[in-house]
């Protein structure tokens, strides 16, 4: 069926007015862009642009998702029942009651939170109330026209490439019209406050002061970008007795269309213009931002008379080195200590594990990854041995009570984190130089591509099979001394469209597919002798990347 049936039979049958009214409004491209394809799912559920069609985020494509889960989890437990969430996004809220609503008509049970809460809460929730499966229904720090679907396994991480497969399969032989919707059934119930104290209980826990006190009289701002983080991330704070909490109140109450922050991802400089200006004119010390589902942490810390934006990578080095001096300090470290982190973090974080005695295992790029290796440890009888994880972009979590990176937890760590040296006189920024005097000179960069639409998509593989037809030598001036190829299935992994090659002297360059954009992502790890030789390869390696990609 082509692109244009497909759009004459939503016409017909779609019967939501605004829907309706998009789907008349339609061009021909506009057709093309959004029947293509059928909005794709996969590990990280579904995500994308909101609006009317097969290859867009609306209450159809949410039903007929409900229901290939629905049918899976009736084949695989004899009692399903399901924990849903929802963040401040345009939408979430239809839409965790639209899933809510096709499990209970297919006799599921569900636990449904009635306010916009953290991913990390809903992931808590499935573990805690004993579920089948979770769903959330988020687009993390996409941008506004974004909405998605996650879902996660009985274990609260995200479901498997193996479950994502056989969901899929059942998804495909839906007619996104024909799906059956119960409301008002007796078998969607309200998850209880009792939950959502047991997880504050859990993150209040995650903790490495043991019985030192420090001064935690330190002027804190703090931005939600209109998401779901100011209620728990504000209250833990205040138990733990930070209590000079100044809030960017422009991005303080939930908004989907995020007006000051049109890319709500901390990662990014625009995103933490506003809490800067903030920091400055309180005289503030730290500048702690979540983003919209509140599983990403971004820090700026007080620089002379500005403000510097620290990376994940830098928060991540910086929180292994504080958890692991801490831990050994009070010798409640481990016997056989883990870290987790992503291939595509930097290499910098299995140098200061080594120096500990801590063991890296590296996963393939998303938290579910991370998740997953938690409940093998649990498995194995080891959960106490996980000390910590880690990815480059914002994501932290230092305890095994949730199986997704939390933002409530990474706000918390760094804050005591930053408390702890500055009792002692160290900046942040000054730990960083101790730990490149140790360790080397590291840098790392994010490089997006954005390649939209059906003939981008078609580019984004051209460009992945010509790199493996033809494998790259030699990287700007840099010999490729060794490459991986994970599509090969490396070291155990899942199968993956990432390729990740090793230059001279412990630089790094991965390429892969975004799972949730039209995006190609290079990701950069540049090792110097010092800051002005890893500042001059970054540049070098930058310029090349982007002729690569022919931007």
């Amino acid at each position: 069926m082509n692109c244009l049936e497909r759009y004459e039979i939503w016409k017909r049958k779609v019967e939501d007015k605004q829907l309706l009214e998009e789907l008349e409004r339609m061009d021909e491209h506009q057709i093309e862009d959004a029947f293509y394809r059928d909005l794709a799912f996969g590990t990280g559920g579904l995500r994308g642009i909101l609006g009317a069609g097969s290859n867009r985020m609306n209450i159809y494509v949410v039903a007929k998702a409900s229901q290939g889960l629905s049918e899976y989890l009736k084949e695989n437990s004899a009692e399903a029942s399901v924990a849903i969430g929802y963040d401040t996004r345009i939408n979430s809220k239809l839409f965790a009651q639209t899933a809510a609503e096709v499990f209970a008509a297919n006799g599921i049970r569900v636990y449904l939170y009635q306010e916009a809460l953290p991913v990390p809460m809903l992931s808590f929730a499935v573990r805690h109330l004993n579920c089948s499966a979770g769903v959330m229904i988020t687009a993390s720090h996409n941008p506004s026209k974004y909405n998605g679907y996650k879902v996660y396994g009985p274990d609260g991480c995200q479901i498997t490439t193996e479950a994502a497969g056989k969901i899929l399969e059942k998804i495909s032989a839906i007619d996104e019209f024909g799906v059956e919707r119960k409301a008002d059934s007796e078998l969607i119930r309200s998850i209880e406050q009792e939950t959502a104290e047991a997880y504050i209980e859990e993150v209040r826990k995650q903790t490495y002061l043991y019985d030192e006190e420090i001064d935690r009289d330190i002027s804190i701002v703090y931005t939600p970008l209109n998401g779901t983080g100011l209620k728990p991330v504000s209250q833990v704070l205040k138990q733990l007795g930070y209590t000079r909490i100044i809030t960017v109140k422009e991005q303080e109450e939930p908004d989907g269309n995020f007006p000051t922050c049109p890319y709500p991802n901390p990662e990014v400089r625009e995103a933490m213009n506003l809490g800067m200006e903030y920091a400055k004119r309180n005289g503030a010390d730290l500048l702690i931002a979540t983003d919209p589902d509140c599983d990403r942490v971004g820090v700026a810390v007080k620089d002379r008379d500005s403000f510097t934006i620290l990376s994940g990578n830098e928060v991540g080095v910086l929180l292994l080195d504080y958890i692991c001096e801490r831990r050994k300090a009070a010798e409640d470290m481990p016997l056989d200590p883990v870290l987790i982190k992503t291939i595509v973090t930097t290499d910098l974080g299995e140098k200061i594990a080594e120096s500990y005695g801590v063991k890296t295992i590296n996963v393939l790029t998303g938290y579910k990854f991370i998740g997953e290796q938690i409940s093998l440890l649990e498995k194995q009888g080891r959960l106490d041995d996980f000390i910590f994880s880690f990815e480059e972009s914002d994501g932290y979590l230092s305890g095994t009570y949730v199986r997704d990176k939390d933002g409530v937890n990474g706000a918390c760590l760094v804050c005591e984190m930053y408390a702890y040296y500055r009792s002692r006189g160290i900046s942040l920024k000054e730990k960083l130089e101790e730990i490149a005097r140790c360790f080397g000179y590291y840098d790392s960069v994010l490089l997006s591509y954005e390649f939209p639409g059906s003939k981008g998509f078609e580019k984004m593989q051209n460009i992945m099979k010509g790199l493996r037809e033809n494998p790259l030598r030699m990287i700007g001036e840099f010999k490729a001394v060794r490459s991986l190829d994970y599509l090969e299935g490396i070291d155990s992994l899942p199968k993956a469209d990432v390729l990740k090659y090793f230059l001279e002297e412990g630089t790094t360059m991965v390429i892969r597919p975004s799972g949730t954009e039209p995006k190609l992502k290079i990701y950069l790890t540049i090792c110097g002798k010092d800051r002005k030789d890893t500042q001059n390869k970054k540049e070098t390696l930058t310029s090349f990347a982007d002729g690569l990609m022919g931007a």
